[in-house]
């Protein structure tokens, strides 16, 4: 059974008249009457009882037919529901980001987009580098503000910025009275790292490797929040970008000039996938106000 039959079946059983049904439709009578009748073939059973040129629903038509405008009329709902929700001025989009962008970064964008466009709905996910991977990948978020640790040719990632990060570490601690250092000498201090699935986790190993060496990592967190809370308790010291809520802490940011620590955050999405005019619309906002800042 195809839409087409359901939509011919509809009319003519309104018009009542094949003639006058096929010129509203734009088909031939002939084609019509074939359509009908191979409708009336899948189900078994005749619809129509016939009169000369005019055509009548039987009582097995008028059972149909009730249930053929609830599913048209469903489906003009899903419609309208579907062009609705990727309008430019009044879809929604799928956001996953990183829980250190939902800081300050997020929620700037959100606030300057929204007041231009205050019908556009968001979802939001804030979770690990390599959970928000697997969303685009599966397609279970339209967008995504993360870092990209390897090229994977089923995305499109496109840098926004490159982010600092900084070495952290309590305010009594002995490096605190450096405003620079060389990584190096946090070489015999505990680390405080990022668990496994991380993008920090995965970056802060490479800054390691670079300057040679091998930390020893006694705490591992999920946040960037618990992770200066417990440098902040002279437990470790640890590398993280510049957040907002470092600045309520306990804790000395430390620029590294060696080997230079920053981490690239960028937007992606399914190469393949479908993207929304409202999705559209947002990516190049959000590059015209990366680009402004």
């Amino acid at each position: 059974m195809e839409w087409h039959q359901i939509t011919y079946f509809q009319t003519v059983a309104k018009m009542q008249h094949i003639t006058q049904a096929a010129e509203q439709l734009a088909i031939s009578q002939p084609a019509l009457s074939r359509s009908i009748a191979k409708l009336e073939d899948e189900l078994g059973v005749k619809l129509f009882n016939r009169k000369g040129r005019n055509i009548y629903l039987n009582r097995y038509g008028e059972m149909f037919l009730k249930r053929v405008e609830q599913a048209i009329k469903q489906i003009e709902i899903g419609t309208q529901e579907v062009l609705q929700d990727i309008h430019p001025e009044s879809g929604t989009i799928n956001l996953a980001f990183l829980p250190s962008l939902g800081m300050s970064f997020v929620p700037d964008i959100l606030s300057t987009y929204r007041s231009e466009f205050p019908n556009v709905k968001f979802l939001l996910h804030q979770t690990s580098n390599q959970e928000i991977f697997s969303q685009v990948k599966s397609g279970k978020v339209d967008l995504a503000l993360f870092s990209l640790l390897e090229d994977d040719e089923d995305l499109i990632w496109e840098p926004l910025m490159t982010e600092e990060l900084f070495l952290i570490v309590s305010k009594n601690h002995w490096l605190a009275e450096y405003d620079e250092v060389d990584l190096k000498m946090i070489e015999n201090e505990p680390f405080i790292s990022f668990r496994e699935g991380y993008g920090l986790r995965t970056i802060l190993h490479n800054f390691c490797l670079e300057a040679g060496l091998a930390p020893d990592i006694v705490f591992e967190g999920e946040d960037i929040g618990t992770v200066s809370g417990l440098v902040s308790a002279n437990l470790g010291v640890s590398i993280v970008p510049n957040i907002e809520v470092l600045k309520k802490t306990k804790v000395k940011m430390i620029h590294v000039k060696k080997p230079i620590c920053n981490r690239k955050i960028g937007i992606a999405h399914l190469k393949d996938g479908y993207l929304s005019p409202v999705t559209k619309n947002f990516i190049q906002y959000v590059q015209g106000f990366v680009h402004n800042k």
